[in-house]
């Protein structure tokens, strides 16, 4: 079995609107969920052997801030520019490429692609993966070159707003 971990970057900011969109910043609020939803991910056993990352800066930074609370991911970010703005059909194929040694990945990117992606390979029907929300899709595969459309199966859906404010962690005491 292969298991994707599909993110979607936590919430940019448009406060400098002279800013190329690859160039947009995380907000106070993407800086404060990404970790929050890194921790909730590590203590659900959600290890990746690698994070692929878009290579827009809010991407990039949600990927160090995910990596950042769990054990062993802090040098195991790749940037992949083909994940930028990529549509569904871009993404399988990267999926299709990745190396087989690899059975849990991490993969960062952007909507609308992301949501659709979701949806073809596990038929979630999810309208809209919110920004830092997280969907896990286990792939009945022995290798990724198999990925198809409805390959996987919607194992786990986190958003921050499902994560309580008051515990980094996202569990209560």
């Amino acid at each position: 079995m292969k298991r994707l971990i599909l993110v979607r970057h936590a919430k940019s900011s448009w406060k400098n609107a002279a800013l190329a969109d690859s160039e947009r910043p995380l907000s106070g609020r993407g800086k404060r969920d990404a970790p929050r939803m890194g921790a909730r991910l590590a203590g659900l056993g959600l290890l990746p052997d690698i994070i692929l990352a878009s290579p827009a800066r809010r991407a990039r930074k949600t990927a160090s801030l995910l990596a950042g609370e769990i054990p062993a991911a802090a040098g195991r970010i790749l940037v992949d520019p083909a994940l930028y703005e990529a549509s569904a059909g871009v993404l399988l194929e990267r999926v299709r490429a990745l190396d087989e040694r690899w059975q849990q990945v991490m993969l960062i990117g952007h909507n609308p692609g992301l949501t659709d992606f979701a949806n073809l390979l596990t038929a979630a029907g999810i309208d809209n993966i919110p920004t830092c929300g997280v969907l896990v899709a286990d792939l009945d595969l022995a290798f990724w070159r198999q990925s198809e459309p409805g390959c996987g199966r919607a194992a786990l859906y986190v958003v921050p707003k499902g994560l309580p404010a008051n515990f980094p962690d996202g569990t209560e005491k």
